[in-house]
């Protein structure tokens, strides 16, 4: 029940804050939050993450994006269900960055693009704007890769000692 609550505020806090971005605020018109260091300004994404993909024709960028998504979905699928089946945190990893692929994929149907309005810099120099949806999907994937590594690290540690 816990993983379905986690999904569920994912996807909603990010379709949420996603309409509030797409109603409220003007595109490329940054609204200072922090000053010297966080904005919001709404940036629509045609393409992937940090706009791969985006200036491909719209009906090959379709085509790329959907089969990408559809690919991601079948690998955390696979992993939630078979490979994770005895990790419960690597089970609530998973869940976050499911809640942010649909997230993103929700935006794709309904705007054509992605709806990004966080935007983190320092000086002139500009993190590319994101969501909370690519917040879930990169906080989930760096915590995959940082649990694997650390499973792998211990291994050889065994190995080591035995």
């Amino acid at each position: 029940m816990i993983k379905v609550i986690l999904f569920l505020l994912i996807l909603i806090v990010d379709q949420y804050t996603k309409h509030i971005a797409h109603t409220r605020l003007v595109e490329g018109v940054p609204v200072e939050v922090v000053p010297n260091f966080f904005n919001f300004t709404l940036v629509y994404n045609p393409g992937a993450a940090f706009g791969m993909f985006s200036g491909l024709p719209d009906p090959y960028r379709r085509i790329v994006l959907l089969s990408v998504s559809i690919i991601a979905l079948i690998v955390v699928f696979k992993l939630l269900l078979q490979d994770a089946k005895e990790d419960t945190f690597s089970q609530y990893i998973l869940i976050a960055i499911l809640g942010g692929a649909i997230g993103n994929i929700i935006d794709r149907f309904r705007y054509d693009r992605v709806v990004d309005f966080l935007d983190v810099y320092w000086k002139q120099y500009h993190w590319p704007a994101f969501n909370i949806a690519d917040s879930a999907i990169s906080v989930g994937v760096c915590l995959l890769l940082l649990k694997m590594a650390t499973e792998k690290k211990a291994e050889k540690v065994e190995e080591a000692v035995s």
